[in-house]
């Protein structure tokens, strides 16, 4: 076998697998969903264990606190994943995901001492954890828009 030809060959293979960048982009937050709430069951392996616990404990005032935040968390996390990543409720998932999304951000302004070294600027490593989901709205949203504007085609109406 030739050089040029073994080092194409790989491509040839990859070319079989043809992803589209909107099915790529859903399985690839569904993952991310799946893999984050899988990990807040397991105590002390989440980097946000501590923080998701207070946050929500301040968001419903107390009413939800300690491991059953947590637990409820960590059901919707896999819950969202396997959504988006088996295609079952896309829709409604992704809302229920910005809704999500925007309680993460809360603790920018409930807890700004855990998020920036130095305000509004110097991010510490949960505040980099807690920005880098404005990049899975994005995500989210355009994954929500590609579906309502396949839900508005002329094709699927016929």
């Amino acid at each position: 076998m030739s050089l040029a030809r073994s080092l194409s060959a790989p491509v040839v293979r990859l070319r079989a697998v043809r992803m589209s960048p909107l099915l790529y982009l859903r399985l690839s937050i569904g993952l991310c969903f799946l893999w984050f709430g899988v990990l807040k069951f397991v105590p002390g392996l989440s980097p946000a264990e501590l923080l998701a616990e207070r946050t929500i404990a301040a968001l419903t005032f107390g009413l939800v606190s300690g491991k059953v935040a947590l637990v409820l968390l960590a059901l919707l996390e896999v819950g969202l994943g396997l959504a988006l990543m088996t295609g079952f409720g896309v829709r409604v998932a992704l809302y229920v995901l910005m809704g999500h999304m925007v309680c993460t951000l809360s603790p920018i302004v409930v807890f700004p001492n855990e998020v920036f070294t130095h305000v509004p600027y110097g991010l510490t490593l949960v505040g980099q954890y807690i920005i880098k989901n404005f990049v899975i709205m994005s995500g989210a949203w355009i994954v929500l828009r590609s579906l309502d504007e396949k839900a508005q085609s002329p094709a699927e109406v016929a």
